[in-house]
């Protein structure tokens, strides 16, 4: 099955207003763009909904894209910036929960996620031009609509848990009249995902495009986001049941955990949807310019991937958050930090110095998340530790590992044309098959149906249990224990076993923060997470850190956007 190519169109992007003159012979088309009459072809709508696709890798720079790994998982707990205090300055205040209204980064992503928007309702303002001319099929045109609409309700649900309440604007829109934040997005978004979910077909030509079931799942996740749980429950029914890739391959887990990072296993039984990324292609915005980052760093010590930036480094409190009991279970108590269940780490040693990695009881999922030292990082060899740490003080010991990709698939899993190897072909997964079943499982605990949500949990967990990291002779590399669950006592355990399998499982894909702030937990979790690095680090962002409940839950509106639009129509959120 084909992928879909999703490339930078610029000349798409500059769709044209449609006009109802009729001295159209006095009408000249600027050089270089392309008149609606043009793009309304079937071509010129797919080439313009590609180019509404191609906004989930971002625009220019390292902060837009669907991955949120600054927005959903440094601000989340589950890294830290990393690298070095004066690499990227602009992300300090960000992670210290002190963004600016004039922060740079915040406004790029801002901007991208309105891109994302005023391509999706170009497409959909050709839909209508294209429908008078009758020239396309009404199937096409219900196709290209549907695909359009989970587009734009996916940029409007990452305005929407960034931002709270933005301006809305649909196709519609004169393009002129100023608009306000004042109306709630969830209405807006949870009809695009309806329409999308009624109109998409179950399968797709291209393996990127939104089909019936990530709709499904996409409007079940708006559903939970409001705590409208029966309604969630019914959505992701639908897609454990029935649900298929675009390709008709009912979704499943992979057999290895690893697998759905790699590359060469994109757009697998368990991607719902994915950003698509490609090497090779003659353009390094088309591989994941997002997250070329978050790599090793350093000058001494074996080969290792990309070869820069350092950024992306997990938190001590996530690695210590993979220690498990004496069943196998996680601690659910949150002794996890304690320093007799701490992980054992090289903070502070020079690679050279001896080291003996963790001896204690894991969850596999660390080793395939977190680059630590002694372990396998991939197929690269075993972490060396300080050597490839920018700087360990500040940044802690440890290396991300998700969306790195492999020393066998150097050149073909990146792409070498740029000034580092690290722009990679690995997808995305926006939502894939595990948090699917894990926000299953959390619909039906909160509906009081402890046993399904048990059997969901333990669907994750057990390929977990299946997924060891193995050492070059083919032994675990480190004492893995894990377990499934056989009871719940209560709700209340319930609650904390899905929330924690959120955080083992999804560890480092941009969801934690989200779920922190959607449970009402985030100040009090967040500011233990401060208080734990803190102690750690050398990092003047920790110093002067603090989560404030009622302010930092979203970002601040852009000050760029207030001016532009006037104080009294765009109104800034509480506290900023």
């Amino acid at each position: 099955m084909k992928k879909i190519k999703i490339f930078t169109l610029t000349l798409l992007a500059l769709i044209i207003s449609v006009t109802a003159c009729k001295d159209s012979f006095l009408e000249v088309a600027p050089t270089g763009s392309l008149s609606s009459n043009e793009l309304s072809t079937k071509a010129g709508l797919e080439g313009a909904l590609i180019a509404s696709y191609s906004m989930l890798l971002g625009r220019s720079g390292f902060y837009s894209d669907a991955s949120n790994w600054v927005w959903g998982s440094v601000l989340g707990g589950d890294a830290n910036k990393g690298t070095n205090e004066g690499d990227q300055s602009q992300i300090n205040e960000i992670q210290s929960y002190a963004a600016q209204a004039t922060n740079a980064s915040v406004l790029q992503k801002y901007r991208a996620l309105y891109e994302g928007v005023a391509r999706s309702n170009a497409v959909l303002k050709l839909v209508g031009v294209a429908t008078e001319k009758g020239e396309v099929s009404a199937d096409d045109l219900t196709r290209i609509s549907a695909e359009a609409r989970f587009l734009r309700g996916h940029y409007y649900f990452g305005l929407k848990k960034n931002f709270n309440n933005t301006p809305y604007v649909d196709e519609n829109w004169d393009e002129v009249t100023p608009v306000d934040n004042k109306a709630d997005l969830w209405s807006f978004i949870e009809a695009d995902f309806q329409f999308a979910f009624a109109n998409l077909p179950g399968t797709q030509s291209d393996a990127g495009r939104a089909n019936k079931w990530a709709a499904a799942a996409y409007l079940g996740k708006a559903f939970l986001y409001q705590g409208k749980y029966a309604d969630a429950k019914g959505m992701f029914d639908q897609v454990i049941s029935s649900g298929t890739t675009a390709n008709g391959q009912p979704y499943g887990l992979n057999p290895n955990y690893a697998d759905a990072f790699r590359s060469t296993n994109d757009n697998s039984m368990e991607s719902v949807f994915a950003s698509q990324a490609a090497a090779g292609t003659g353009s390094i915005q088309n591989a994941n310019p997002a997250l070329v980052l978050n790599f090793p760093h350093g000058t001494a010590g074996p080969a290792r991937p990309g070869g820069c930036c350092g950024f992306f480094q997990p938190s001590f409190e996530l690695a210590n958050t993979f220690r498990t009991d004496a069943n196998g279970l996680p601690l659910l108590d949150g002794s996890y930090n304690d320093p007799a269940n701490a992980l054992v780490n090289d903070q502070g040693l020079a690679s050279s110095d001896p080291f003996t990695p963790d001896a204690g009881n894991l969850d596999p999922r660390l080793d395939h998340s977190i680059g630590r030292r002694g372990i396998p990082y991939l197929d690269w060899g075993p972490h060396p530790g300080k050597d490839w740490i920018r700087d360990q003080p500040y940044g802690g010991p440890y290396s991300p590992k998700k969306f790195i990709y492999y020393q066998a698939g150097n050149g073909v899993e990146n792409d070498l044309s740029s000034w580092t190897p690290g722009y990679t072909a690995v997808n995305y997964n926006i939502i894939r098959y595990a948090d699917v079943l894990l926000m299953a499982a959390e619909a039906e605990i909160e509906l009081g149906n402890l046993d399904k949500g048990m059997e969901y949990i333990n669907m994750v967990r057990e390929r977990a249990m299946n997924s060891p990291v193995l050492d070059d002779a083919g032994n675990p590399a480190a004492n893995y224990v894990i377990n499934l669950y056989t009871s719940f006592a209560s709700q209340d355990e319930a609650r904390k076993a899905l929330r924690m399998e959120r955080k083992l499982e999804l560890s480092g894909e941009g969801h934690r923060k989200y779920d922190l702030v959607r449970w009402g937990i985030a100040a009090n979790v967040l500011n233990n997470y401060i208080a734990h690095e803190k102690a750690l680090l050398n990092n003047s962002s920790f110093d002067i850190a603090n989560f404030t409940a009622n302010n930092d839950e979203y970002l601040p509106i852009p000050q760029d956007e207030i001016d532009l639009i006037g104080a009294d129509v765009l109104v800034q959120n509480p506290g900023y």
